[in-house]
């Protein structure tokens, strides 16, 4: 199949974070189990989710893993021009929920399969590829580890196929979601100085937060980084019930990106401390005012390869770009967690972010070629 015709398929499971996603393993599995070669689950709980991975080649220390994700973000309320489910080109861009981040790189390592199982590979190329990455990496850090333990040679390298533009990518920011709730009274608004409003308290815990940010910002700067410092953004609110009622409840979301230098724990444990002083300020005209923190995922480690990796020499040998440039971005990725699991990690792959989650995704069929040709050109380097 040609990439195109792989991508076509992948495109089609409408396959959102937390969905079932086994149809979709399954056609992947079906396919790369065509060529010979054993494909190996690594299924949730409830057994409704799988990750899976393989080897094409000998078992042999020094390979490459080749790594993506299954899942996509939700296309509901965003003004599509084409069915979001269906790849459609126009104009030498493939579009759909997906062609950009990340079944491209997908499509485009599945399509090179013949080619590996056709070559005399000296060392081995495995695929990985996971679920719920939407939502907080959360398969991955299994997945990698399964990797670790389930093959008696030790993989080297992983290439995690985010959309980079096919630049190498060196460094990510850690994440994490983080909803908080808001217990507090309710009464009449004209008694506003006798309640304790959820909202009003939900925007000091805001105010705090963006106060931390240029703290931060101040503090601590990698310039590799854009921007250079952590960042915290609230994407979420809801509270209240009427104007004139003072709200009992408020809730909002948010999310902490950052760089290595900063750690999230130790944002998250100053953010508690202002928390458990504001409650205990507002318990006294309330004693049932509270504050619930509610981590949404495990915090996602950030990656910092190291620029004389020898990861780095190797993808100068294999990539189709001409910058010699690395690349360090703000969005999280599964590299980290490969990385932490102890494969040099890399981030390169077909499309460009600013494509990702949103309407009319899409990704150009250059794109896509280049990024068969790298692969090819790992295949060719790993058979010398």
């Amino acid at each position: 199949m040609t990439v195109k015709e792989i991508l076509t398929k992948l495109v089609s499971f409408d396959v959102l974070s937390t969905q079932n996603n086994l149809e979709l393993v399954d056609w992947i599995s079906t396919y790369i189990k065509s060529f010979g070669i054993d494909v190996v689950y690594i299924y949730n709980e409830q057994k409704t989710q799988a990750s899976l991975h393989c080897r094409i080649g000998p078992a042999i220390d020094g390979g490459v893993i080749l790594s993506g994700h299954t899942d996509v973000v939700p296309v509901k309320g965003q003004p599509w021009k084409t069915n979001p489910f269906e790849l459609v080109e126009i104009d030498d861009k493939l579009y759909g929920r997906g062609a950009c981040d990340m079944k491209g790189y997908l499509a485009c390592f599945l399509s090179v399969l013949p080619k590996m199982v056709n070559s005399a590979l000296k060392k081995p190329i495995y695929f990985a590829i996971s679920y719920d990455e939407e939502i907080g990496c959360l398969s991955a850090p299994e997945l990698a580890e399964h990797i670790n333990t389930y093959y008696s040679e030790k993989p080297k390298y992983a290439i995690i196929g985010e959309p980079s533009l096919l630049q190498p990518v060196v460094g990510q920011k850690g994440i994490l979601y983080v909803q908080t709730e808001v217990n507090g009274s309710q009464g009449h608004s004209s008694r506003i100085e006798k309640e304790v409003s959820a909202i009003h308290e939900s925007s000091r815990l805001i105010l705090w937060l963006e106060n931390k940010m240029k703290e931060l910002s101040s503090s601590t700067q990698n310039e590799k980084f854009l921007p250079p410092y952590s960042t915290l953004h609230v994407g979420k609110f809801n509270g209240g019930i009427a104007t004139n009622v003072v709200a009992a409840n408020a809730s909002f979301e948010w999310d902490i990106r950052s760089i290595p230098e900063d750690k999230i724990e130790d944002i998250l444990s100053d953010y508690s401390a202002y928390c458990s002083t504001l409650e205990k300020e507002k318990q006294q005209l309330f004693p049932d005012f509270k504050i619930t923190n509610t981590p949404l995922h495990p915090p996602v480690i950030g990656l910092l390869t190291d620029e004389d990796s020898s990861i780095i020499e190797f993808i100068n040998k294999v990539k189709v770009t001409d910058t010699e440039k690395l690349g360090y971005v703000a969005y999280a990725t599964e590299a980290g967690q490969f990385s932490e699991a102890g494969f040099e990690s890399i981030i390169c792959g077909p499309g460009s972010i600013e494509q990702a989650h949103r309407a009319n995704e899409f990704v150009s069929i250059e794109q896509l070629n280049l990024c068969v040709k790298m692969i090819e050109n790992i295949v060719e380097e790993l058979s010398l």
